[in-house]
Parts: structure tokens; sequence; C-alpha cells
């Protein structure tokens, strides 16, 4: 963990943090300090950023004193994220003067401007090239870039043994709490054997997990009517169960995000029954309430999830599902919170987010009426992480006495710490495996599970046989 006040990588949550460890170059090397803050996407983008400034012969600086200019990748999704970028900007600024700024809070018109007139440029989200020219114009690159030197998996911010995977960009709804598609645009998905061909980088280079991310991944393909692609001459289809059973064929976890209950998910389903993925789905509901979803505007917001989820779990009993929600959305009555609780009641989701309704600038929430005060918002999310908090440990509890798969991540004291597949990094639980601290993390070990909590699992090795 590097000491603030002069982090040169940082990003959320903080265990992310990282100085890039710099290889012996000419003395006259330019260096590039980079702050990254926000969602997986983002990260995403500031790996990219890394690997060409790294394929073009620039040093990262582990400090803003030692930096000839700082970029810093923003998030702007709710308040909190706005300040927590503008106060990282102006630390930059104050410790280093040269500022490039990045990312979704330079979408939202002149906001950085006006609070940082002295940055040197702004851009919008997943802009790599207008990055590097910015970068260019205040920090010409080396005449002899180092190319060979950057490894074909490109700059990680993860951990060696998991990586995140992004398929596409943007988003085609207009959820009216959401302000996404104003600053990344509508979808634009990769082309499927780049896709591929970056998940077969990261594999040969020790990546044991890929964690598939967008937007909306199960939408994957839709701007391209699913055209067919390539991958080393195989045709493979962009779409998402295409994409994923060609995925499964590297041999490592694949973890499915930001999936909506389109119908065509259940096609992957049969997938994770067979163990070629992993058993989880992360599907962002928001709400149980038909007219609340109608007035958020949310895709498959018609769908029958409840039925929907005793259908996947018929096919794959194993299946961990993750969702998120949000209470106090405006017009939501005390009835409709009601049935949203009855909704995790009979759902059982395994792993659940929750969130108070939080006005966002721009967004198109905030011209509906009936307006939730902030203590009713307040007190429904605390009923409702009660409520989810004894489903969750019922749910684990049904885990002891069974075998499982574990990925170690790390060590505390003498237990190792890792993750089943029902656990991704940083959102949901893990599992201590007991006198196992020597384990290096990537390791995949198979643990007798002793006991649970309401979020975690603790474990002892099953001796080899």
């Amino acid at each position: 963990m590097m000491p603030r006040p002069t982090p040169a990588v940082r990003s959320l949550p903080e265990r992310y943090c990282v100085a890039i460890k710099a290889r012996p170059r000419p003395k006259a090397a330019p260096r590039v300090g980079f702050v990254s803050l926000g969602c997986p996407k983002a990260l995403v983008d500031s790996e990219q950023i890394l690997t060409r400034l790294r394929a073009e012969g620039y040093d990262i600086s582990p400090s803003y004193g030692d930096a000839d200019v700082v970029v810093v990748n923003t998030c702007g999704f709710i308040d909190s994220a706005v300040e927590e970028s503008l106060d990282a900007i102006g630390e930059a600024l104050q410790e280093n003067g040269k500022v490039i700024v990045t990312g979704c809070l330079g979408a939202k018109g002149s906001v950085v401007k006006e609070e940082h007139p002295q940055v040197l440029a702004v851009t919008g989200p997943h802009a790599t090239d207008e990055v590097m020219a910015a970068i260019h114009e205040h920090l010409p690159k080396p005449h002899d870039p180092y190319v060979d030197l950057v490894p074909p998996q490109g700059i990680k911010l993860t951990p060696r043994h998991y990586a995140y995977l992004k398929i596409s960009e943007g988003c085609n709804h207009r959820c009216t709490f959401c302000i996404i598609p104003s600053m990344r645009g509508d979808l634009v998905s990769r082309p499927v054997g780049d896709v591929l061909q970056e998940a077969e980088h990261l594999v040969r280079a020790g990546v044991k997990e890929l964690l598939v991310i967008s937007q909306d991944t199960s939408a994957y393909g839709v701007d391209v009517k699913y055209r067919t692609g390539f991958f080393k001459g195989r045709p493979v289809r962009t779409r998402m169960t295409e994409l994923v059973s060609a995925l499964s064929e590297f041999g490592v976890w694949v973890r499915l995000h930001y999936v909506y209950p389109y119908p065509h998910v259940d096609e992957v389903i049969p997938l994770m029954a067979e163990g070629k993925l992993l058993p989880y789905l992360d599907v962002p509901f928001q709400h149980a309430s038909p007219r609340i979803l109608k007035r958020m505007r949310r895709p498959a917001s018609a769908e029958n999830n409840l039925a929907r989820i005793r259908g996947w779990r018929q096919i794959c009993p194993d299946i961990t599902i993750r969702s998120t929600f949000i209470v106090g959305f405006p017009g939501e009555t005390e009835e409709e919170f009601e049935s949203l609780l009855d909704f995790l009641d009979e759902a059982k989701l395994d792993r659940v987010g929750c969130f108070a309704y939080s006005p966002v600038e721009g967004a198109a929430a905030n011209e509906l009426d009936g307006a939730v005060p902030e203590e009713v918002k307040e007190e429904r999310r605390q009923r409702f992480m009660e409520r989810q908090a004894a489903i969750s440990e019922k749910r684990l509890a049904r885990k002891v006495g069974s075998e499982i798969d574990v990925l170690i991540d790390g060590a505390e004291g003498s237990d190792a710490i890792g993750r089943s597949a029902g656990d991704a990094p940083e959102i949901d639980g893990v599992v201590y495996v007991a006198d196992a601290a020597e384990l290096p993390p990537g390791t995949l070990v198979r643990v007798r599970v002793v006991a649970a909590d309401t979020h975690d699992l603790h474990a002892e090795l099953v001796p080899a046989s």
C-alpha cells in the first residue's frame, strides 16, 4: 500500500493501489504518474492507457514528485464519486502541477474545468487515444519505444491471478437514475476475436480467473446484429452465449457480471451446470415493483424474475445469484417497499447490495414526483439489509460440511484467504482456509467448509488422496 499523500496509482477499492515497479531506463525517459478511480470498467481503461504508455517507452512514476505529468482517471456516477474525483485532481495539482484528466467525470461538461481550471486537458471515458495525444503534447514520447518490453496482456492493476475482461462500451438503455449513456455513449461491442485474443494473452500470463464485464453483458453483439467474427480462423458469433462458451475453453474460471435477465440468458445456465462457467450470475434487478421498475425504465422489467430464478436453480442448483437494488426511488410507497422485501424472501438471493436512492445531476429521475425523505430512505435501506443478512446467513450455512474449490488471494495471520465460485473479488465474501498462509496467490485448492457466518466461509484443506 503506497503512503499518501503521493500515490502514483490509486483506484477504488484501495487494494488496487499499486506502484508499478520501474524497470531500468535511460535517465531521459519521461515519467507519468497515474491515479485510477472508479469501477472495474474504468480500471480496464486505466490498464489500456498504462499499456500504451509503457509500449511507447514512458516510465510510470511511483510518486507525484518524480512524475513529469499526472493522469487522473475519474469517476462521476454519484455525488460522492464526483467529490472523490475532484479531490484527487486537486491533490495531484497541488503535489505536481501538471495534470491530465480522463474518465466519466470528464464527460460531465465543464465540471472539472470549473473546479480546476489549471488542468492541462480533460477527456471522457474510454478515450485512450485522446489521453495519449494530450500526453504527447505536454510530454513528448521517447524516440526509441520499448514495445518488446510490454507483456502481451498489457499492464494490469489487479493481482496477477485474476483480471477483468471488458467486452463492450456504453449502453443502449436509458434508466432514469443513470447517466452512464450520456458519459460513455451507446453500446459498442468489441470484436469477438479481439476479446478472445486478450483472454488468451491473460491466461498465458498466469490469470486463473476472467471476470467478464460491460455495462450490459447480455446485450453483447446487439449493435452489430450478432455478426460472425473469427478467432484463429475459427468463426465465433458476436453474442454472449458463444463468447463465454469460447472463453470456457481456456480452462480458467469465467465469471459473468452485469447480466440483465433477458430470456437468452437462460442459455448460459447449462454451461454453468456442466462446469464450463462459474455458477455465478450478477443480475442488477434494482427493484421488484412493476410500477417502480417502469419509472426507472429498467430493461426486462416485464420479466417474471422469480420464475426465471427458479428455472436457473432447477438447471444449476449450485448457482450463486448476486444482485443490487435501489430503495427510496421517487414515488416508492411503503407497500411497494414491502413487496421488495417479499421478493427477497422468495428469491433467496445469495449476494445482495442495496443503495438508498441518490439524485445524480443530469438524470431523468430528478424530474419525477414523489421524493422520499432521506430518513425514510435510510430506514428502508437498513431494513432491507437486515432482511438480506438473515437470508445470506442461511444460504451460507447450507455449505457447511461440503467440499468446494477455492482460489487463494492472500493470507491473514496463519490463514489463507480465498474465494469460492460464489465470491467475486471486492464485492462478495471470502473463504478463510485454516493454517494455509503459505499458499501463494493464484493457487486453486480443495477445501472442506467447517463454519459460516453472515458473509464468509471458514474451511480447512482437504488432504491430498
